[in-house]
């Protein structure tokens, strides 16, 4: 990647789109930590992430960070609730509150009724909407979401969307994601176009 700059604060929504194998993804990981950069420095809160050893940059992502993913990747052997709580699990905090905590976001996407619930015994939409659950839970500083509408159809792809950026910007966590719908990166507060490995910023459209 070269000529990649981009500052994101909190409560905002970044869009990056462009065509397959421009290097979406690989730019949402290395904003993420989850690659290294061979050039330049990804900034967080005032820190370098090359700075970081594993055990700081594996603490930095289950605390401070959120993923949504494409198929969602919940754990089909745990509960909807139980899969919302694994980052507060994983951050040290007792299981009855940080089920206490997933079943009151699970309720504000509208799957309260769900919680018990395998991800099997639910459908797409209501996967997606459990694991947008899960990004948000633990009320991270960045979501970074790789297709977060992609599997599912028109419908269901708007309503996960509007309760995702709704959610998020309520609890002022910044979102970065990647896609290849233009509708939904015109809900973002900022566009940006990725080709050959360059990002430019994309002008909104007069509406």
């Amino acid at each position: 990647m070269q000529d990649v700059d981009i500052a994101l604060s909190r409560g905002e929504v970044a869009a990056i789109t462009g065509q397959s194998g421009s290097g979406k993804s690989s730019l949402l990981y290395c904003l993420a930590g989850v690659l290294p950069v061979a050039r330049g420095e990804v900034r967080f809160e005032g820190r370098s992430l090359g700075e970081l050893d594993d055990e700081e940059l594996g603490k930095l992502r289950r605390e401070r960070f959120g993923f949504v993913f494409q198929y969602g990747e919940l754990l089909p052997e745990l509960t909807i609730e139980e899969n919302t709580a694994l980052p507060l699990r994983l951050a040290g905090q007792r299981k009855a509150e940080a089920l206490a905590a997933a079943g009151e976001v699970l309720g504000r996407l509208g799957l309260a009724d769900l919680r018990k619930r395998r991800p099997s015994q639910v459908s797409g939409g209501q996967s997606q909407r459990a694991a947008v659950a899960r990004a948000l839970v633990h009320e991270p500083a960045v979501v970074f979401a790789d297709e977060p509408t992609g599997s599912l159809d028109s419908a269901n792809a708007s309503s996960v969307l509007d309760e995702f950026l709704t959610l998020a910007r309520s609890q002022g966590t910044a979102v970065v994601l990647v896609t290849h719908d233009p509708q939904v990166a015109d809900r973002a507060d900022r566009q940006y176009s990725m080709r050959d490995g360059a990002l430019t910023p994309r002008a909104r459209e007069a509406t």
